[in-house]
């Protein structure tokens, strides 16, 4: 676990040998292409959607609180991983958050937009936080107490709940590319027509899940496999995107190659024009595949570990530079002491307030 700060660090201190890499990087795909966050996102992109006037003002107040509020950035608490994970895996290192009154608390302290967590607990509190602080009720969850342990995500909610709770938006999960990925759209797609029709904002985890992506790499993290999840995402009117940090490219060759088989399509202009080997290449393509900006880019935070304030602050600036709208920071934040996940949120959230991180 990382020892208490005893100052703030400067955004290239954070960075240390890559910061002269990621912030002055100039990406392959142009920034002229994109739609880019803003104080005027709602106005310049929403406006002309679908969307109704609830789902609008939600989505306003959405990107209207916190710390980053009216900038056009997100910083989000997701806690789903007591289902996800199991309570005992996520809240062991520090037990306060099997009350989930704690997670809310963190959100607010850490000056978030918005906390993203389950039915029950958002529940369990709704009447004293709901006007508070904006709610995100995932609908849909993966639990790990079926033997032997299978890989689903299946609806623990409905919509009207979310709903009648408070919430302003809801949130869930596809394992795109799984065998279960037929079913997960269909419920999704419904889940969120149901939710626009009664106002509230949609936010997908655009998550891929097939043991073949495991190959000499782990191609989950994909830019080309994951960016198709994305455009997947936006087509069932997803209108922000959760999708974790690419890391590898050519996932659709590897894994061609390594089963001997066809799989998917692609086109080699996506790796000699699109993209190169650079992060923000790599999460511009994503941006790319959620209509160019329209639907916001949020990447996850991943797991706690030894050096989370570097892998957040870094994860932001790449994230920011391509033209994503914000970071979702679960384990990094609740998994190590109160206080200490406070300042790593608003060490995340410095680098959208700060001027000197521009878009590549």
């Amino acid at each position: 676990m990382t020892a208490t700060l005893t100052a703030p660090q400067s955004i290239e201190s954070w960075l240390g040998d890559e910061a002269d890499y990621l912030l002055n990087y100039t990406a392959k795909v142009s920034k002229d292409l994109i739609h880019l966050p803003g104080p005027d996102f709602v106005d310049r992109v929403f406006v002309q959607t679908d969307r109704n006037p609830q789902v609008l003002r939600n989505l306003q107040q959405l990107y209207s609180h916190g710390r980053l509020a009216n900038t056009g950035y997100l910083s989000i608490l997701p806690v789903d991983q007591g289902i996800e994970h199991s309570a005992a895996a996520s809240f062991a290192p520090n037990p306060i958050y099997f009350d989930g009154e704690n997670i809310i608390k963190l959100a607010i302290e850490g000056g978030c937009n918005a906390v993203a967590t389950t039915l029950g607990v958002l529940g369990s509190v709704s009447r004293k936080y709901a006007h508070k602080i904006p709610f995100i009720v995932k609908l849909n969850h993966n639990e790990l107490l079926t033997f032997p342990n299978q890989f689903d995500q299946v609806l623990f909610g409905s919509v009207e709940q979310a709903w009648n709770l408070g919430a302003i938006a809801v949130g869930a999960t596809i394992y795109f590319g799984s065998p279960e990925s037929t079913r997960q759209i269909q419920e999704v797609s419904h889940a969120f027509e149901r939710a626009h029709e009664l106002g509230m904002v949609t936010i997908l985890w655009c998550y891929l899940r097939n043991s073949a992506f495991k190959q000499d790499k782990d191609y989950h993290l994909a830019a080309d496999l994951t960016g198709q999840a994305n455009h997947l995402g936006v087509t069932i009117e997803a209108d922000i995107i959760k999708q974790k940090l690419p890391e590898v490219n050519n996932g659709y060759g590897a894994i061609a190659q390594a089963t001997g088989e066809s799989y998917g399509k692609t086109d080699k202009r996506v790796y000699s024009d699109l993209t190169s080997d650079h992060p923000i290449d790599l999460t511009r393509y994503q941006v790319l595949n959620c209509y160019c900006g329209r639907a916001g880019l949020i990447n996850s935070g991943g797991a706690s570990g030894k050096n989370d304030f570097a892998e957040a602050v870094r994860t932001a600036v790449i994230n920011k530079r391509a033209g994503g709208c914000g970071l979702i920071s679960g384990r990094k934040t609740f998994q190590r002491p109160f206080e200490e996940g406070v300042k790593l949120f608003h060490a995340i959230q410095d680098v959208y307030l700060s001027p000197d991180v521009t878009i590549a």
